[in-house]
């Protein structure tokens, strides 16, 4: 028997247990596990070393800024970096790039300025803004639905003046032409006008520290924005999604939905399960500046409540490097006019694998959930991605759950050079990643992925994550 590629000595989930075995992969795919590998001849074999072996990672959520911001970071190195980082594909949001990406034309844009670039395999989101409403260019929404987008993002706060914000009513009217389409729609949930008055009103007194920013953009302002959210899924049939929730009280309103039985579904970062605004705002100022901001202890315990009960559905980044001398630190720049951003998807896994499985708050099941299936699940991917299902792509994240290692912001593959989770001490690393087959990371060299071998991956179906809550 001859094969392409053969995973040998891969400790696999099955629900909470662990199996051994080896994983053989032909044209991409995963062609079966067998117990003894004697008598089959690969052309490379991949060992796996006895750790664990999960299906690809996938972040769902990056802003790798190519084309028309490289000098932030391209696809190249955004790719790079979650392949260190055992993901295995992302999904770039449509705003952080010029052109910004609300057209079937200008998704054709990006694909060719990126497509030569990545590491890893990439999805897109599609996009839709206030003036696309006004101007009645809803038809380019169908039209990228058609093209194999996964989902559309909406802001309800500015982002970059390229993508413009909605008006409560101009978000209404995108939730209904979303609707038509069956995908997810991303809301950037923060109440503008309550941002941008306290912002004012925190600058006219004088604030000018780090945690004044968090104190700003104040959690209210999430969970009214939340709120009207759920109000206009429920009126338009539209599937919400809140992308990069920070607060505790949102997992609960996501919660409540859910039991009503509405499609409202929800992602959180990292940062928001690990880092208060009080400690890291203090300590790294702006280079710790997101929106929605950093949140209190009290919502990282509450946000990983909603991981483990099903109130949030998977984890993803919002990787948002920014360059540190220009829109970070440089002349003129302070709390209030640096750019809000930070990288992530070189840590996403780490710190889930670390502090949520290592430390008792995910089992080994949902650790998969969060970080491979129900993402891919929801956008449409699943099982072409997110599973190791014979027929699926070959993506794997091997771990080694016992490194001890400790996150060093000079050490990445990302052009930005910071991290507010800087010298957090971590258990467990992704040390193989694996994409259709090939091995693109490896701990011992680095990144070996070939530029280009990413491919883009048009969204296979519609699909819809179970709405179930469990009660811990």
């Amino acid at each position: 028997m001859k094969i392409d590629v053969i995973i040998k000595n891969a400790k696999i989930p099955q629900g909470d247990d662990t199996v051994q075995t080896n994983i053989l992969v032909s044209d991409e795919k995963i062609v079966g596990f067998v117990n003894d590998i004697k008598g089959i001849e690969a052309d490379e074999v991949i060992d796996a070393e006895g750790h664990l072996t999960i299906p690809g990672c996938f972040d769902s959520h990056t802003h790798f800024m190519d084309p028309g911001f490289t000098h932030r970071e391209n696809f190249l190195t955004g790719t790079s970096s979650a392949a260190a980082g055992g993901i295995t594909t992302i999904m770039d949001m449509p705003c952080c790039s010029k052109p910004s990406v609300r057209s079937v034309v200008e998704l054709e844009q990006k694909l060719d300025a990126i497509k030569d670039k990545a590491i890893v395999d990439f999805a897109l989101w599609g996009g839709v803004t206030g003036e696309d409403i006004r101007e009645g260019q809803t038809h380019h929404v169908l039209e990228q639905a058609e093209y194999g987008v996964c989902g559309f993002k909406v802001y309800m706060t500015p982002s970059v003046p390229t993508y413009e914000r909605v008006t409560d009513p101009e978000m209404l009217e995108a939730f209904k032409v979303i609707a038509k389409t069956g995908l997810p729609v991303g809301i950037h949930a923060e109440n503008y006008a309550m941002c941008d008055y306290y912002v004012k009103d925190f600058q006219r007194k004088g604030r000018m520290d780090g945690p004044a920013w968090a104190e700003a953009r104040l959690a209210l302002a999430e969970k009214v924005a939340i709120e009207l959210g759920i109000s206009f899924a429920e009126s338009t049939g539209a599937r919400l999604h809140i992308v990069h929730m920070s607060t505790g009280i949102g997992a609960k309103l996501v919660r409540e939905a859910k039991k009503r039985g509405l499609d409202v579904t929800a992602e959180v970062t990292p940062h928001y399960l690990t880092l208060n605004y009080q400690e890291a705002m203090t300590e790294h100022k702006q280079f710790a500046k997101i929106a929605p901001p950093l949140r209190t202890k009290k919502d990282n315990e509450e946000l990983w409540e909603g991981l483990q009960n099903g109130s949030v559905d998977f984890v993803a980044t919002d990787h948002a490097p920014y360059e540190i001398a220009t829109e970070k630190e440089g002349e003129g720049l302070n709390i209030w006019t640096a750019f809000p951003g930070i990288p992530g998807v070189e840590t996403m896994v780490p710190i889930l694998v670390s502090e949520g499985y290592n430390k008792g708050r995910l089992s080994l099941s949902r650790l998969v959930e969060v970080l491979s299936t129900n993402a891919a699940k929801h956008y449409g991917l699943y099982p072409k991605k997110g599973a190791m299902q014979i027929g699926s792509d070959a993506d794997f994240t091997i771990i080694d759950l016992d490194k001890e290692w400790t996150i060093d912001q000079k050490k990445t593959y990302s052009m930005a050079k910071y991290n507010p989770l800087h010298g957090l001490k971590l258990k467990g690393k992704p040390v193989k990643t694996v994409v259709r087959g090939k091995l693109v990371y490896d701990e011992k060299v680095g990144v070996i992925g070939k530029e280009g071998y990413g491919k883009f991956v048009k969204r296979q179906s519609i699909q819809k994550l179970d709405k179930v809550i469990k009660y811990l």
